[in-house]
C-alpha cells in the first residue's frame, strides 16, 4: 500500500472524535488512553464474539489523565483502561471506583506493560542512541505533554531517571541534563497519538519519545518511510491498569459484562493479541513465546524509584514543581 494512503488512514484513526456515552442497555463504554486504540480495535470483536449478550463496545481515547478527568466529570464509562495508577485513584477519590480496584484483577490489574523508547527518521541522521543524545544541541524532540498525558509523564520520568543513573544519583546534574533535553522539545502534544501525528504528518522533530507499542505500530504502518525504533539502555516501565467504574456499571446494570470484558484481557488469545500489538503481555508463557519481538531493556518502576504515584504527581507534575521549573528554565534565553 502506498505511503500516502497509509498515512491518510493512520491520521484518520488519530483524529476520530471521542464516542458519546452509551444509552442504557446499548453495551459497554471503555474510556482508554491515547495509544491503546489499535489493541482495543482488535480486542473488542474478540470479546463480543465470546460475549454476544454484552452488546456493542464503544471506545473513547485521549491523554490518560484527560480521560480520567472526563470520567470524573460525568463521561459514563463502564470500564477504564488507562496507563497510570494515579488516574484510576482520581476516580476512587471521586467515589466512582472502589478503593480495592487493584485487587479485583490479576497482576494488580495490569494486563500488559510497555516502555518508553524513541522513533527516529530513516538512517537516524542525528545518531540518537540514548537519553544523553537528546540533550545535544541541534536535536529536535516531539513528545506528549506531561501535564495532561500519561505517556508524557512516563517520558519525563524516564529521561530524569536515566539522567540520575548516569550521574550517580546527583540530582543537580540530572536536572541540568533533563533541562537541556526539554530545551530541545519542539512540540508538547496533548497525547501520545497526537505526538506521533505531529512527527509524521507535520514532519517536525528528529526524534519522537513515546510508548514502545505506539512506535513499533508506526514503523510497521510506514515501512517505506524507514522509521527506526531506538531502545535506550535504561527506561521506565509503563503499566496499563484497568478498573470497573463501579458507580456507572451498577447504575446501568453492566457490571457482569464489564467484569467479563476486563477479565478477558488475561485470556491467552487476548494476551497474544497484546503481544502482536507490541504490548508486553503479563502471561509468562505468552511473553516467552514472543520474547524475540521485545528487545531487552533495563527498566524501572516509577513508583519504586520516586515514591507513590500520589507523591510523583505532587513532586513532579503539580503546578510549579519539577517539570514546570525545568521546562520554564529551558525556554528562558
Amino acid at each position: 500500500m502506498r505511503l500516502s494512503v497509509l498515512l491518510a488512514a493512520f491520521l484518520l484513526s488519530a483524529c476520530t472524535p471521542e464516542s458519546a456515552p452509551p444509552a442504557a442497555g446499548s453495551g459497554l463504554m471503555n474510556v482508554s488512553y491515547d495509544v491503546s486504540r489499535d489493541f482495543f480495535k482488535d480486542y473488542n470483536p474478540l470479546f463480543q464474539t465470546a460475549n454476544p449478550q454484552a452488546g456493542t463496545v464503544k471506545q473513547s481515547h485521549g491523554g490518560s489523565s484527560k480521560q480520567a478527568l472526563a470520567v470524573a466529570n460525568g463521561l459514563a464509562a463502564d470500564v477504564v483502561t488507562l496507563n497510570q495508577e494515579s488516574d484510576i485513584e482520581l476516580l476512587v477519590q471521586k467515589g466512582l471506583v472502589k478503593p480495592d480496584w487493584a485487587q479485583a484483577f490479576p497482576n494488580r490489574a495490569v494486563p500488559f506493560t510497555s516502555t518508553t523508547v524513541f522513533l527516529v527518521r530513516k538512517g537516524n541522521p542525528k545518531q540518537i542512541r540514548d537519553w544523553a543524545d537528546l540533550s545535544r544541541d541541534g536535536v529536535q524532540i516531539v513528545m506528549a505533554n506531561p501535564k495532561v498525558s500519561g505517556n508524557g509523564r512516563y517520558a519525563f520520568l524516564a529521561a530524569y531517571g536515566a539522567a540520575l543513573k548516569q550521574h550517580g544519583g546527583n540530582e543537580a546534574a540530572a536536572q541540568a541534563q533533563t533541562q537541556r533535553l526539554l530545551a530541545n522539545v519542539a512540540v508538547l502534544e496533548n497525547g501520545g497519538r497526537s505526538a506521533t501525528t505531529t512527527f509524521i504528518q507535520r514532519e517536525i522533530g528528529d526524534v519522537l519519545i513515546n510508548a514502545e507499542n505506539e512506535l513499533k505500530h508506526t514503523a510497521r504502518q510506514f515501512p517505506d518511510a524507514g522509521y527506526e525504533v531506538v531502545y535506550p539502555s535504561y527506561s521506565v516501565a509503563i503499566n496499563s491498569p484497568v478498573a470497573v467504574v463501579d458507580s456507572v456499571a451498577d447504575k446501568r446494570g453492566t457490571r457482569k459484562a464489564a467484569e467479563a470484558y476486563l477479565n478477558g484481557l488475561w485470556t491467552k488469545p487476548a494476551q497474544e493479541l497484546a503481544a502482536r500489538n507490541s504490548l508486553r503481555p503479563a502471561d509468562p508463557g505468552v511473553r516467552a513465546a514472543y520474547a524475540a519481538d521485545f528487545p531487552q531493556v533495563e527498566t524501572f518502576r516509577a513508583d519504586e524509584v520516586f515514591g507513590s504515584w500520589q507523591s510523583i504527581m505532587q513532586q513532579f507534575f503539580a503546578d510549579g514543581t519539577l517539570f514546570d521549573r525545568l521546562y520554564t528554565r529551558s525556554r528562558t534565553p
